[in-house]
């Protein structure tokens, strides 16, 4: 592997994306702020742990589908991946460096909810090392979405309605900002193609809000496992 490109994609489209544009910041932040505070006002507070803890889930997870737009620009408009078919570069390496970059670009997101986790007392030192792990699975899990979608599309123009549709239906539907026991366990189930739904049952879990599922974290890692051999099966360089 070369973790040094690696690093170097994620700090060009990462930390430099972050300081050049920070109005891209706000606007990832736009949609999960607005839940916190519609549930907060739906449920006059009491559910406000739950949209805390599921706000790290759904933004992780909306930034990083999102990107798919970004990936089939990168592959279709400037052909990125073509000059990497006589480098050393792998498509490890390349999908490597793009998920290091949608989580940096979700750190500054993130802190606004370590804080306003830390003023809740929400955290715990297990609960939060167990979030720790969950959200490394779930940016790998949901870049290897936006890998698929983005290497089986043929035009760029039809992967931003995508991205943005399944941006909402795979972050919102799911119990990330509500508990997991409001809705039937075959809904559970269906909704479980997302990766944000073991991830959020397994965050409810970790910081205490509802009754922990273990074997979720296997429908984590597989999922997790599934989409990135499928991503990476898509996503191969060419030659021409």
């Amino acid at each position: 592997m070369n973790l040094k490109f690696s690093f170097l994609l994620a700090w060009y489209y990462g930390f430099r994306t972050v300081t050049r544009g920070p109005s891209y910041v706000v606007a990832s932040l736009s949609s999960p702020l607005t839940l916190l505070f519609l549930v907060f006002v739906i449920s006059r507070g009491r559910l406000l742990p739950f949209a805390i803890a599921g706000g790290f889930i759904t933004l992780v997870a909306s930034v990083a589908l999102s990107s798919a737009g970004d990936a089939a620009f990168l592959r279709l408009q400037l052909r990125i991946q073509d000059l990497f078919v006589a480098s050393s570069v792998s498509p490890v390496d390349y999908m490597l460096g793009l998920t290091l970059s949608y989580l940096v670009f979700s750190l500054p997101g993130m802190a606004l909810y370590v804080a306003l986790g830390v003023a809740f007392h929400i955290f715990t030192p297990l609960g939060s090392a167990g979030l720790f792990g969950v959200l490394v699975l779930l940016v790998v899990a949901t870049s290897a979405i936006a890998f698929i979608i983005a290497e089986s599309i043929k035009h760029v123009r039809n992967v931003w309605g995508i991205a943005g549709i399944l941006s909402v239906v795979m972050t919102v539907l799911p119990p990330t900002f509500y508990p997991y026991t409001y809705i039937p366990k075959y809904a559970l189930w269906a909704l479980s193609i997302s990766p944000a739904t073991p991830a959020a049952v397994l965050t409810q879990g970790f910081f205490g809000l509802a009754r922990p599922l273990p074997y979720m974290a296997y429908v984590l890692v597989a999922e997790t496992l599934v989409y990135f051999l499928a991503a990476r099966y898509l996503t191969r360089w060419r030659e021409k």
